[in-house]
C-alpha cells in the first residue's frame, strides 16, 4: 500500500501545512472530479512533511529575493537607459507594454501548469527571463531594449505566478495568505541593499547591471527544480502516481494533432491574443501621444485607438461562445471574485500614478542622489511586505480577512492626500518617505488578503484560473496606470517646462531636461536658476498624477466592502469537506434579497 494512503497526521504546523489527505479518505474519493493535471500536482505536493515543506518554501525564498533585487535595481537602469536614449518620457510607454504582455502571459502560465506540471513550465519561464535580460542589456535603442523589456517581463511573470501556485499547492487556507507573503518576504532586505548596488555599480554601467541577472536567477532556480524533481521521484517510487495511470491522458485520446487543437482552446489563444490586442491599441497611444511636439491628431495614435476599441465586441462575442474563455464569466458572476478583480486592477493603476516617475522626481525634484531615490521608493515594498508578514500570523488565529482588506484600503486613501501635499523640494523628502510608509503599511492589509480572499472562494481545480485572474488583474492596472501617467506626464511636463524656462531661450536645454533629465541634473546643480525652473514644472506635473491616484482611492475602498467574508478553515480551499458548513452558511447568505439581510450580513463581517 501506498506512502500517500497511509500518510500518518502530524501536529501543529505540520498539520496546518500539510495538505495530503485524512486516512479516513482515499485519495479517489476526495478527487474524483478533479482533472488529471490537478491531482498530479496534489500527489506531487503530499510527498514532503513539515521539514521537507519548509525547504521548499525556503527555496521558492530563495529565487524570490534574486529576483526581487532585480526587479527593484532594474526599474531604476531602465530610467537611465531611457534617458541614454533620449526617450526618458517613453518609460511609460515600455511599462505598459510590458504590463499588456503580463496580462497575456497568467492565463498562458496557470492552464498550462495544470497540464505539464509546475516544474516544467518554470523550465520555460527561466530561459524567457534569461534572454529578455540578455536582450534589454545589449540593447542600443529603445526598440530593441523595449523587445527585450517584453520577453523578460513574459518570463518573469510566469516566475511570479509559479510561485504563488506553489504557495498555493503547499498551505491551507488559514496559512494561505503567510505562505503567499513568502516570496515578497526577500523586499525587507532588498530595500536597504539595492540602493547600494545601484550606486555601486554606477548608473552609466547599467547594461552590467542588468545582465548579470540573467545568471544568477537561472542558479537560484535550481534547488526548487530539485525539490520538485524529488518529489516526483518520491511518489513514482511510493506507487502514488498509480493513482492516475488509469485515468486516460488528453493526450493519448486525442493524439497529437488532436492535442494541440485542445490546447489551443484550453488556452484559449484567440482570447489571448484579442485581450494583448485591445489593451495594446488603446493604451500604448496615449503614452505615446505627447511631447514637446504633440501628436494627437496624427494617424499613428489615431488609428490604433479606433481599431482597439473595434475589437472589443469582436473579443466579447468570442469569450461568450469558446469552450474555454479566457475570462470564465461563470467564476467572474461571484460578487467575491469580480470586487477582488476589481481592486487588483485598482491597485496597480493608483500605485503607477505616484510611483511611474518617482525616481525621476526624487532626483530632478527633490534633490536625491541615485542611492537614496532607489531606497526612498523601495521603501513601499518594504513596509508592505513586514505588515503583511505579520498580518499572515494574525490570520491564522483570526481566520477572517474583509476588515483587514478595508482598513487597508482606507490608508491609501490618507497616503495619497499626503503625497500631493509632498511632491517636491527639498523639504519634502520627509514627507514622501512617511507617505510611502503609510502606502505600504495600507498595502500589507489588502494587496496578498485580496488575493488570499479570492482563492478562498474556489476550489483546487480553478485554483490557477482565478489566481491568474486576479494577478492579470494587477497587470491590467499597471497597463492603465502606465497608460494615464504617461499621458498626463507627456501632454504636461513639456509644456510646464517650456513655460518656465522660457526666459532662458535654449531649446536644447529644454529638451535635455524633458528627454534626458539625468544629464539634465549634472549640467545644472541644484540651487541654479535653471534647475529651481525645473523644480516647479516637475512638482505641478506630480500634483495631477497624485490628485487622479486620491481619486481612483474611492472606488477601490466601495471595492472592498463588496467582498465576501469567508471563515478561513484549515483545509486546502472551501469546498473540502471540512469546509462545507462555512461554505453552505455562506451561499445562504449570498441568496437573500438585499432587503432580508442585516447589516452585518449586507457586508459580510
Amino acid at each position: 500500500m501506498s506512502n500517500f494512503e497511509n500518510k500518518v497526521p502530524v501536529p501543529d504546523v505540520e498539520k496546518e501545512f500539510s495538505n495530503s489527505p485524512s486516512n479516513s479518505q482515499s485519495f479517489d474519493q476526495k478527487h474524483e472530479e478533479k482533472s488529471r493535471g490537478i491531482q498530479r500536482v496534489e500527489i506531487i505536493s503530499s510527498q514532503y512533511g513539515r521539514v521537507g515543506t519548509f525547504v521548499v518554501f525556503f527555496c521558492i525564498f530563495l529565487i524570490a529575493y534574486c529576483y526581487g533585487l532585480d526587479n527593484t535595481v532594474r526599474y531604476n537602469f531602465q530610467a537611465f537607459a531611457q534617458s541614454s536614449y533620449g526617450t526618458h518620457s517613453l518609460l511609460s510607454t515600455v511599462n505598459t507594454a510590458t504590463a499588456v504582455i503580463a496580462v497575456a502571459a497568467q492565463p498562458f502560465y496557470a492552464r498550462l501548469s495544470d497540464y505539464f506540471g509546475r516544474a516544467e513550465l518554470l523550465c520555460i519561464c527561466i530561459v524567457f527571463y534569461a534572454v529578455g535580460t540578455i536582450l534589454e542589456s545589449q540593447a542600443k535603442n529603445v526598440r530593441i531594449y523595449a523587445g527585450g523589456a517584453v520577453i523578460y517581463q513574459f518570463g518573469y511573470t510566469g516566475l511570479m505566478l509559479l510561485l504563488q501556485l506553489l504557495a498555493g499547492d503547499f498551505s491551507l487556507l488559514n496559512w494561505r495568505l503567510l505562505a503567499s507573503f513568502i516570496p515578497a518576504t526577500p523586499f525587507i532586505i532588498n530595500t536597504w541593499i539595492s540602493g547600494n548596488v545601484v550606486s555601486s555599480l554606477g548608473l552609466e554601467k547599467w547594461s552590467w547591471g542588468i545582465a548579470m541577472w540573467a545568471i544568477i536567477v537561472p542558479v537560484a532556480c535550481c534547488p526548487l527544480l530539485f525539490c520538485l524533481a524529488h518529489m516526483h521521484w518520491r511518489a513514482k517510487r511510493n506507487g502514488d502516481m498509480e493513482v492516475i495511470k488509469n485515468i486516460e491522458s488528453e493526450y493519448s485520446k486525442r493524439g497529437l494533432w488532436g492535442f494541440i487543437k485542445f490546447l489551443f482552446f484550453k488556452i484559449d489563444i484567440i482570447g489571448i491574443f484579442l485581450i494583448v490586442a485591445i489593451l495594446a491599441l488603446i493604451l500604448v497611444p496615449f503614452s505615446i501621444a505627447g511631447g514637446i511636439d504633440a501628436n494627437w491628431k496624427t494617424a499613428k495614435v489615431l488609428a490604433p485607438l479606433i481599431v482597439g476599441f473595434c475589437v472589443i465586441p469582436f473579443f466579447i462575442l468570442w469569450e461568450r461562445h469558446t469552450t474555454y474563455p479566457v475570462v470564465p464569466f461563470h467564476l467572474i458572476k461571484d460578487r467575491g471574485v469580480w470586487a477582488a478583480l476589481c481592486i487588483g486592477i485598482l491597485i496597480n493603476w493608483i500605485w503607477y500614478m505616484q510611483g511611474d516617475y518617482m525616481f525621476t522626481v526624487l532626483q530632478v525634484a527633490v534633490n536625491q542622489s541615485s542611492a537614496s531615490a532607489t531606497r526612498i521608493t523601495s521603501l513601499y515594498s518594504f513596509v508592505s511586505v513586514i505588515t503583511g508578514t505579520l498580518l499572515g500570523f494574525v490570520i491564522v488565529k483570526v481566520r477572517q480577512l474583509k476588515p483587514f482588506i478595508i482598513f487597508g484600503a482606507c490608508m491609501w486613501f490618507i497616503a495619497m492626500g499626503l503625497l500631493v501635499h509632498y511632491r517636491g523640494g527639498s523639504e519634502s523628502r520627509s514627507g514622501i518617505i512617511g507617505s510611502l510608509c503609510l502606502l505600504g503599511f495600507g498595502a500589507g492589509f489588502f494587496t496578498y488578503p485580496t488575493q488570499a480572499s479570492i482563492q478562498a472562494g474556489t476550489n483546487h481545480e480553478h485554483m490557477a484560473v482565478v489566481t491568474s485572474l486576479y494577478l492579470s488583474s494587477y497587470y491590467i492596472g499597471s497597463a492603465f496606470g502606465g497608460a494615464v501617467s504617461g499621458a498626463i506626464w507627456t501632454q504636461t511636463l513639456p509644456k510646464e517646462i517650456i513655460k518656465q524656462l522660457s526666459g532662458f531661450d535654449n531649446m536644447t536645454m529644454i529638451e535635455t531636461a524633458y528627454g534626458s533629465p539625468f544629464t539634465f541634473i549634472l549640467e545644472y546643480p541644484w540651487g541654479t536658476p535653471e534647475r529651481e525652473a525645473v523644480v516647479i514644472a516637475y512638482r505641478h506635473t506630480q500634483r495631477l498624477l497624485l490628485i487622479a491616484g486620491t481619486c481612483l482611492c474611492v472606488p477601490l475602498i466601495i471595492c472592498t466592502l463588496l467582498l465576501h467574508n469567508p471563515r478561513l478553515e484549515s483545509v486546502q480551499n472551501m469546498f473540502e469537506s471540512d469546509a462545507d458548513s462555512a461554505r453552505a452558511q455562506l451561499e445562504a447568505v449570498t441568496k437573500k434579497k438585499w432587503s432580508e439581510k442585516t447589516w452585518k450580513e449586507r457586508f459580510n463581517f
